[in-house]
């Protein structure tokens, strides 16, 4: 089924109309009717009842985004709702690794209490803990020094803090934050692939293919780094893609 984005988004947002100095643009934009005047919402193009948002030139109206424009603009949301939730989940895991170096004797010694206690019931259904891959990294982490732990805890942050802006960045709309989620997640793919031959898991591989299609999008749908025309032909899709901009070029060729 076909999305009609732009009354999708005039029925959460409302119309958006303006009143041009022009008068044959003028005309193409209102009507009169018996209940009063009527003015062609800029994104829908539906005429809506009331005075005009705005006036003045045609050229100062506000570019209001319409179909495709709107369409990417609701995957870039999705796209930083799941670098919001990722930045989230980064701080808690650094949060546990902060506080696990300032306690490790004591979770060492709490796990090691608990692994006794497990052990027969493991090894009744024929499962060794002892070489275990899980049991055998939780012990591993506890030969890490309290340094190198503050340092993982760290970089931790650092990473989350760049999805998180990220994430602003994308929900925004912003030219900069397309850049820097292209470029960040770029960099980290060759570790997702690296994890997945160490060991393959559906959730890594959704999330990998979920970073390089993001990539992929974002890089040819934005036009980023002079792709598919760069800056210029991407502003110019999106003027052309202007209601006002259609009307203007309509009344010229009449």
């Amino acid at each position: 089924m076909k999305i009609d984005w732009d009354r999708r988004t005039c029925a959460r947002k409302g119309h958006v109309t303006y009143a041009p100095d022009d008068p044959r643009l003028r005309v193409r934009l209102h009507a009169q009717t018996a209940l009063g005047d009527v003015w062609r919402c800029l994104r829908c193009g539906d005429f809506a009842l009331g005075e005009p948002h705005g006036s003045g030139p045609a050229d100062e109206a506000p570019l209001v985004p319409r179909g495709k424009v709107l369409r990417d603009l609701f995957i870039l949301r999705f796209l930083a709702i799941e670098r919001a939730v990722r930045g989230v989940f980064i701080v808690l895991v650094a949060a546990a690794v902060w506080k696990f170096s300032n306690s490790q004797d004591a979770v060492r010694k709490l796990f090691d209490e608990y692994l006794d206690v497990l052990r027969p019931v493991f090894r009744h259904f024929h499962y060794d803990l002892d070489h275990s891959p899980v049991v055998g990294t939780i012990q591993k982490t506890f030969g890490y020094k309290h340094s190198t732990l503050v340092l993982v805890a760290v970089l931790l942050v650092a990473y989350a803090l760049i999805e998180l802006v990220e994430a602003v960045g994308l929900w925004y709309a912003k030219r900069w934050a397309e850049y820097l989620t292209v470029v960040a997640t770029a960099a980290f793919l060759p570790l997702e692939v690296y994890e997945l031959t160490e060991h393959i898991s559906w959730l890594k591989i959704a999330t990998l293919a979920l970073n390089i299609l993001a990539v992929l999008y974002i890089a040819l749908a934005k036009r980023l780094f002079g792709l598919r025309g760069g800056r210029k032909a991407f502003d110019e899709e999106r003027e052309s893609a202007s209601l006002l901009e259609v009307e203007t070029s309509a009344g010229v060729l009449v």
